[in-house]
């Protein structure tokens, strides 16, 4: 295969695994919004309780695995064996955008309320405090980089020559805080006038998953990083916003853990 070809495919692929991001994307706004054009978290009950339980759970187990496994640099130095290395990072934003797509799909419904408000304001106070989240937690990839972020620069889109990693810069909300991303899905999955028991589930495991998984991402950027990531953990929060005291930087390998 020709260079050109091997460039085409590579963008071909690296656009579709995007477009993927996209729509899952969407998809989880709709899904804990209650937009019922595509299927959502509070649908009919179908089943016993016991059993909605252990295949959300199960769903969101799968979830959990492939986002944290994939994102471990052994296991990405060995899909770099079976697809270009120009395409890992593509690779794994096209299984993420599956893996959630999966549980969204087939996701069963827990009705039973753990809160509802039905007055106005507050309905649509809530509602504005989950759209707030939703725009952090986007927002957070293009105050980095997002075209590297979901893979479409490694891909060869938008760049010129030979592909370089981002370098180690703060921008935004990263000299505020060290995780705006998560911040940001934690207040969407939280917010909401309606807190059903399958929310609830899908919410604490979220959370759950997201501390934990922060705690290890950590852990990996201090082994990389040193006393640069030391520094900047010292001096800025990791959820809680706090106005810089003087510029610095946010690590590139962070902001690509939270994919989603």
């Amino acid at each position: 295969m020709t260079s050109y070809s091997t460039g085409v495919a590579s963008r071909v692929y690296s656009a579709f695994a995007y477009l993927a991001f996209a729509l899952t994307a969407a998809w989880a706004i709709a899904f804990l919004g209650n937009v019922r054009l595509v299927p959502v978290i509070d649908r009919a009950q179908t089943g016993p309780a016991w059993r909605a339980v252990l295949v959300d759970s199960a769903l969101l187990l799968v979830f959990a695995l492939q986002h944290s496994v994939m994102a471990r640099a052994g296991v990405k130095r060995r899909i770099a064996r079976v697809v270009p290395a120009a395409l890992e990072r593509s690779t794994y934003v096209l299984s993420t955008s599956l893996c959630l797509g999966l549980t969204f799909w087939q996701w069963r419904g827990l009705p039973g309320s753990i809160w509802r408000v039905d007055a106005q304001p507050w309905i649509a106070l809530l509602w504005g405090i989950c759209a707030v989240g939703w725009v952090i937690a986007l927002s957070s990839t293009f105050m980095i980089d997002h075209l590297d972020f979901v893979g479409l620069r490694q891909g060869g889109w938008a760049r010129r020559g030979r592909y370089t990693s981002p370098s180690f810069a703060e921008r935004w909300m990263y000299a505020w805080l060290r995780h705006p991303m998560m911040l940001g899905l934690l207040v969407a999955f939280w917010a909401t006038p309606s807190m059903t028991t399958g929310h609830l589930l899908f919410a604490v495991a979220a959370s759950a998953y997201i501390a934990v998984g922060v705690r290890f991402e950590e852990r990996d950027l201090h082994r990389q990083l040193g006393d640069l990531y030391g520094e900047y953990a010292q001096r800025v929060p990791r959820f809680v916003p706090r106005h810089p005291r003087s510029a610095y930087a946010v690590p590139r390998s962070e902001t690509k853990a939270g994919l989603s």
